[in-house]
């Protein structure tokens, strides 16, 4: 049973990024609930990376609005995700400063199982609030 709500949480996420509009509009929530708690205090509630905390940092918190612009027109989701999941720091940044939210939900999904969820279970999950992240994020891109 776990193991199939785990599998379940992956596939929610896939789901958010190739269904039609009016399905990922719905689940675009879980992915906007977790930008405005854990991204826009940096980047910005508009994702232009203006947030509160912005002006604390060392480095310029990126304008997420135009990471499709920045890259010819589409949008860069591979690299997205490993900057998100912790796979690919930003050279250009030095030290990491950014959260790795991989970890983040790697460890919420074990909290959430009371220490049940296998790694593969537990690596779904947090492909699944990932994805559905960027699939807010991806509805941030400027026009």
């Amino acid at each position: 049973m776990m193991k199939r709500l785990w599998i379940g949480l992956g596939a929610l996420g896939v789901c958010l990024i190739v269904s039609p509009v009016s399905g990922y509009a719905q689940g675009a929530d879980i992915g906007k609930q977790d930008y405005m708690d854990s991204c826009a205090s940096c980047h910005g509630e508009d994702g232009k990376g203006n947030g509160p905390v912005a002006g604390f940092l060392k480095q310029k918190v990126p304008d997420l609005t135009m990471l499709a612009k920045n890259s010819a027109g589409v949008f860069p989701f591979a690299r997205v995700y490993d900057v998100i999941d912790g796979r690919q720091a930003v050279a250009a940044h030095g030290p990491r400063d950014m959260q790795v939210w991989g970890n983040e939900y790697r460890g919420e999904g074990a909290k959430h199982s009371g220490g049940y969820a296998t790694p593969q279970e537990l690596g779904s999950y947090a492909r699944g609030r990932i994805i559905a992240l960027i699939g807010y994020i991806y509805s941030l891109q400027a026009k």
